[in-house]
């Protein structure tokens, strides 16, 4: 097997504590080193310090790279904040955005959280996609916007006239919704900031509320979390002490990830403000109708790092293996690979390392990390080589992870400087979530015999059969094992006499061919009998969020009615 590309990783080190109950409390070796106060500061300071140097990019229409400074940025994020500042926006009037990613998008995002104005991204499918705009009308409710944004506001005019924006002034970047009087961005822009700005920005300190981010509601309603700057930089600060190579060069992405949720609006994000490096917004999306764009990106600019969930990896590869061009201008100066948000199947693994030896003759590391909206994001992560999917890594310096024993496994809570307050306006999910200070995330793990720890499930995708538990991420890894498997999902269903057993609903690769019984024997033939599927179907396709986490809940209302 070639050798892995040479990147400069902290020393993998954890110190741990064992506990009467039989669990533990594991801890970063490092100690967390200062951190920023606030956002505002690190844009200041790279204001300062690459003045020149591009921030963020994105398409224009006539399809050529919009790029905008740092020193651009602070500009219009200062005359942001003074007009956010005239329109008495507060921490009780947050600014809600509802369109995708997109310069604009940050400038308001930044500008507002400079003078301490909350911000709430909320999903464009709430808005563009949603034929009763139910979770819209739930999240405007709970944050009471004093402003609200979309880039454009035709597409969402029929949601806005449909659920009404309260008092909110509506402000659009183009194309204003007939009958709702609204903004132009640019009359902010236009606004000169003065002194309130610099006094705004002085007050905001790292328990100052940044954000209030959705959860990803993959097994229930969105919860609001509340994102602090403490939160944010704090997780910076660390991830930056782990992967030191972030700081030898400034990082370069093209990325796609949602900034409505927290690897793409924190993780992706942040890192690069955290470092000086530059953001291509990549207007392509892990879809047949607009993977095309993620290509026709790639083709142009050379990331330093690549961050993506594994359908984003399974939709590029096809192109990675056939285009010896774009696979080398990816490769050419990437420092390492990152998957989050599911597992990435093993087979998927190995394509990409064979992709990048083609390339250069060299594996390149994959890493990954694990966390929550509730943790902005990181709470692990792989600082080290791994030859296998699913390892989570240790825990990110100022960061506990204790893992208590429950029913055979190890349920993780956590505590640290990048742990949510609480929910937004949601004091008993706030009590129920957090306990003498310990966050409970609802995941379970597993120590492997060379020490790696993995995820092995969510307790609420955990069904019992026949008074046994069986964790579901554990019977998948079991069938991505067959060829031809491009998504695997099980869920437990209703049975009389077992209470629940097992169904695994199967999406396979064009031209694969596979039937139930083939997947039953394998099953059988490793797991215990109690963890078998007692049926399988195959899909076109998994239900996902934005960001490819796999919606079970949709899979056992279509399948387990009686469960939904």
């Amino acid at each position: 097997m070639p050798p892995f590309a040479k990147i400069n990783f902290a020393p993998a080190a954890v110190d741990a504590r064992s506990l009467p109950s039989g669990g533990m409390i594991l801890r970063s070796a490092q100690r967390l080193e200062p951190y920023a106060r606030s956002l505002g500061d690190i844009l200041e300071h790279w204001a300062v310090e690459s003045p020149d140097g591009v921030f963020l990019a994105e398409r224009a229409p006539s399809g050529a790279w919009r790029r905008i400074s740092y020193a651009q940025s602070l500009k219009a994020v200062r005359s942001i904040g003074q007009a956010l500042l005239q329109r008495k926006l507060s921490a009780d009037r947050p600014v809600v955005i509802l369109s995708d990613n997109g310069i604009d998008h940050a400038l308001l995002a930044l500008g507002a959280m400079h003078v301490g104005v909350p911000v709430s991204p909320i999903s464009s499918a709430y808005s563009l996609i949603s034929k009763d705009y139910e979770k819209l009308r739930y999240a405007l409710g709970l944050i009471e916007p004093g402003l609200i944004f979309a880039a454009d506001g035709a597409p969402f005019a029929p949601a806005l006239r449909k659920v009404g924006i309260g008092q909110a002034e509506l402000l659009v970047g183009a194309n204003p919704p007939e009958g709702i009087e609204a903004t132009a961005f640019t009359e902010l822009l236009d606004t000169p900031a003065g002194s309130a700005v610099d006094e705004a920005l002085a007050k905001v300190g790292p328990d100052t509320i940044a954000k209030i981010l959705f959860s990803s509601g993959s097994t229930d309603l969105p919860k609001g979390v509340v994102v602090t700057q403490r939160m944010m930089c704090s997780n910076q600060q660390a991830l930056s002490q782990v992967w030191p190579f972030l700081s030898s060069r400034p990082p370069v992405l093209v990325d796609w990830l949602p900034w409505n949720h927290i690897f793409g609006g924190n993780f992706c994000f942040n890192m690069i403000l955290r470092h000086g490096g530059t953001l291509y917004i990549d207007d392509g999306k892990p879809t047949p109708q607009r993977i095309q764009k993620t290509v026709a990106n790639l083709h142009e600019i050379s990331p330093t790092l690549y961050l993506n969930v594994p359908l984003g990896f399974d939709m590029l590869l096809p192109f990675l293996e056939r285009d010896e061009g774009l696979r080398n201008n990816f490769f050419r100066h990437l420092d390492a690979l990152f998957y989050a948000a599911a597992a990435l199947p093993q087979n998927l693994w190995k394509r990409l390392e064979d992709v990048a030896v083609a390339a250069r003759g060299e594996r390149v590391p994959m890493v990954s990390a694990w966390g929550s909206t509730e943790t902005a994001p990181a709470v692990t992560a792989v600082h080290f080589e791994i030859e296998r999917a699913g390892v989570i890594g240790l825990p990110l310096p100022g960061c506990e992870v204790k893992m208590e024993p429950n029913a055979g496994k190890l349920e993780l809570r956590l505590k640290g400087p990048n742990v949510t307050p609480g929910y937004w306006n949601h004091p008993e999910a706030t009590a129920a979530e957090i306990t003498d200070g310990w966050l409970h995330t609802g995941d379970a793990t597993r120590q492997d015999d060379d020490g790696y720890y993995y995820i092995v499930d969510r307790w609420k995708d955990m069904y019992i059969s026949g008074g046994e538990n069986v964790y579901p991420a554990e019977v998948e890894d079991v069938i991505f094992q067959l060829p031809g498997i491009v998504e695997a999902a099980v869920i437990g269903v209703s049975d009389e006499r077992w209470v629940e057993v097992g169904k695994a609903v199967i999406v396979l690769q064009e031209g694969a061919s596979l039937d139930e019984s083939e997947v039953l024997r394998h099953c059988a033939k490793n797991l215990a009998k109690f963890k078998v599927p007692k049926s399988v179907v195959f899909i076109d396709a998994l239900p996902r969020n934005a960001t490819g986490k796999i919606l079970k809940r949709e899979l056992r209302a279509q399948f387990d009615p009686a469960k939904s």
